[in-house]
């Protein structure tokens, strides 16, 4: 969801500048409805990437806006994300549960361990190595989990960085055992802490063999646990009614690449990240990371049944132009996905 400004591209090219504007956001959210869409899932950043382009420099907090975008709908399932570092986990698990309740059961969480020192240094916090990052995430997460479904007053919890006493939180959520707990992190820290803990792995990866493997390695994980992990792969759609409209279309998205907003980027992910070192400067430019589907309504729903038929559960969709190409998505490609049984 386009909640921040200049989505999904680190470029100055842009359809639809003003998508970021709550009641935009809403459009699409609705659209998306109507399109039969499962999720909506926002970005969370704080502070802007810089360039030309204002790479994300305005942004709407994720729960807040899961509140009014929970309530302007009635299906769709909405997934606030949070960032462990700025947020004490009891205070999480309240919002949450008080937004699973506005929604009726549709709210969902994603849980970010903390990569952007730049965001934190404006709070003052200084973010621990990789490992250590994970290590209070999945602290976090069994806080959520305990503060969700143990008796409210009853919940106790120590850890390095918590010392959760007489724990309460009523009413509790209303989906069950709790809301879905997601993980958008690929590297080895964040694969085992998704297995362990969370319900869904949403993945970038640079190619399709590259969705096969990285599935695969989480459901395996999630085995070990004796647990069931979805994947959901990022992608950026460009469907267009000829293939050579589509990629003309990302030429001009490349050609009008805000250097200095990557620069920032690759810098930003390069210190704190570990999920996108297989990717090239244009495929972090174009969709920040996901994976390119790009072509005719045919061609997008085959490349996204292949994405499907790799062991992927779903995607996690981008566009250049958020409401346009939700509505058209809809209309083109989501039967061709069902005549595909995808």
């Amino acid at each position: 969801m386009p909640n921040c400004s200049n989505m999904p591209n680190l470029s100055t090219y842009k359809p639809d500048p003003e998508d970021w504007h709550f009641s935009r956001n809403l459009e699409i959210s609705r659209a998306a409805e109507d399109a039969g869409f499962d999720f909506l899932f926002p970005v969370s950043r704080w502070r802007t990437f810089g360039g030309e382009c204002d790479f994300l420099g305005k942004s709407i907090e994720t729960t807040t806006w899961a509140s009014a975008i929970l309530f302007g709908t009635s299906r769709i399932q909405i997934f606030s994300t949070v960032h462990v570092p700025a947020f004490n986990p009891l205070v999480v698990a309240k919002m949450g549960a008080s937004l699973d309740h506005i929604g009726n059961g549709r709210w969902g969480i994603n849980i970010v361990s903390g990569w952007n020192q730049a965001e934190f240094d404006m709070m003052g916090i200084k973010l621990e190595d990789h490992s250590r990052r994970y290590e209070r995430t999945a602290d976090f997460i069994q806080i959520l989990k305990g503060l969700w479904t143990e008796p409210p007053g009853s919940f106790n919890y120590d850890c390095d960085w918590y010392n959760i006493r007489n724990g309460y939180i009523n009413p509790q959520p209303i989906a069950r055992p709790h809301p879905p707990i997601a993980n958008a992190g690929t590297s080895e820290d964040a694969r085992n802490v998704v297995a362990k803990h969370c319900d869904w792995a949403f993945i970038s990866p640079a190619t399709l063999d590259g969705c096969a493997e990285i599935a695969a390695d989480f459901k395996k994980r999630g085995d070990t646990f004796n647990r069931k992990v979805r994947c959901v792969a990022a992608v950026m759609v460009l469907c267009r009614k000829t293939r050579k409209e589509a990629e003309k279309e990302r030429e001009t998205i490349l050609e009008n690449l805000d250097s200095v907003a990557l620069g920032n980027y690759l810098e930003e992910l390069g210190i704190g990240s570990g999920s996108f070192a297989d990717h090239t400067m244009d495929e972090l430019a174009f969709g920040a990371g996901a994976l390119p589907v790009i072509g005719t309504p045919e061609e997008v729903a085959a490349q996204l049944h292949e994405v499907h038929t790799s062991g992927v559960d779903g995607v996690l969709m981008s566009y250049p132009d958020y409401y346009n190409d939700t509505v058209s998505f809809g209309k083109e490609v989501v039967p061709r996905l069902r005549a595909l049984g995808s």
